[in-house]
């Protein structure tokens, strides 16, 4: 099986490698590594394709885990798709992974299995002391093409109920997150319906995550998810927090992009010398 999160390598040999030249573009990607550096000292190549922001994310949040978020041990956790599907007659569209055209039953119930895998593999690496038995437990997860693209789905599947939550407190006059309002605003996803078919649907098979997506991502897994964005080097969006008011007890994740489509993970963080 090939890993599909590369093994570390220095982070300033890595943008060497990258990016030689001298025009502006390599220039600023050169300054923004340089900063990332700074704080971590190597960096791991996610593979790219259209789930490279859920596997890095993913990732991450495995790799730190030290306890089974508080979503994840809810009694109801696992009858979310009985229960969505139930009142939402249009997730029967829902589109599986690899196989389209599924009965309703059976998407529910293969859904299920995700979550189940979910908080099974989240549980057994958190549970793990030592940190280079844990980054072996994480690493695992991700060499298991059909394991880690189960874990995918889950993902989505809570974007997609975070979604519901967030749209339907807003019709009921309940407080709700700015980006649920850029979420729903879009021509393409003007409810939930709207955006499990033009945009969930999608992800991993012909688009990853837009924008405003990370932050969907973010409130589904509670977890605040901060990006370097190295093409913005020296605005102040070079540091961007999914969602950018988060709660003070989400645990942070960090990733790297060069252009906000395709994440790398920075890792080892450095020892601040102490004065």
């Amino acid at each position: 099986y090939k890993l599909s999160v590369a093994p570390e390598i220095d982070i300033m040999e890595y943008c060497r490698k990258e990016w030689r030249g001298n025009t502006p573009v390599a220039k600023r990607m050169r300054k923004g590594y340089e900063a990332v550096a700074q704080k971590f000292a190597s960096i791991r190549r996610v593979r790219g394709d259209n789930y490279c922001a859920l596997r890095a994310t993913l990732f991450q949040a495995l790799s730190q885990a030290t306890q089974l978020p508080s979503w994840l041990q809810n009694e109801d956790f696992i009858m979310l798709p009985e229960n969505l599907m139930s009142k939402y007659d249009w997730i029967k569209q829902w589109q599986l992974k690899h196989n389209l055209g599924r009965k309703m039953g059976e998407i529910s119930d293969e859904i299920k299995d995700y979550l189940i895998l979910l908080r099974k593999k989240w549980k057994s690496i958190s549970e793990i002391k030592g940190p280079a038995e844990k980054q072996e437990a994480c690493d695992k997860v991700f060499k298991n093409e059909e394991e880690e693209y189960s874990l995918y789905e889950a993902l989505k599947f809570l974007m997609l109920n975070t979604a519901i939550e967030l749209y339907n407190d807003d019709k009921s006059g309940r407080r709700v997150p700015v980006f649920s309002w850029l979420l729903f605003a879009r021509d393409t996803s003007s409810n939930p319906c709207q955006l499990m078919h033009n945009h969930l649907n999608h992800i991993g098979h012909s688009g990853g995550l837009e924008q405003v997506e990370m932050f969907l991502l973010a409130y589904a897994l509670q977890y605040t998810i901060q990006v370097y964005r190295l093409y913005k080097h020296s605005t102040d969006e070079f540091i961007t927090l999914y969602p950018n008011d988060p709660e003070e007890d989400w645990p942070v994740v960090t990733l790297i992009t060069e252009d906000d489509r395709h994440y790398n993970i920075p890792v080892r963080m450095c020892q601040e010398t102490v004065l």
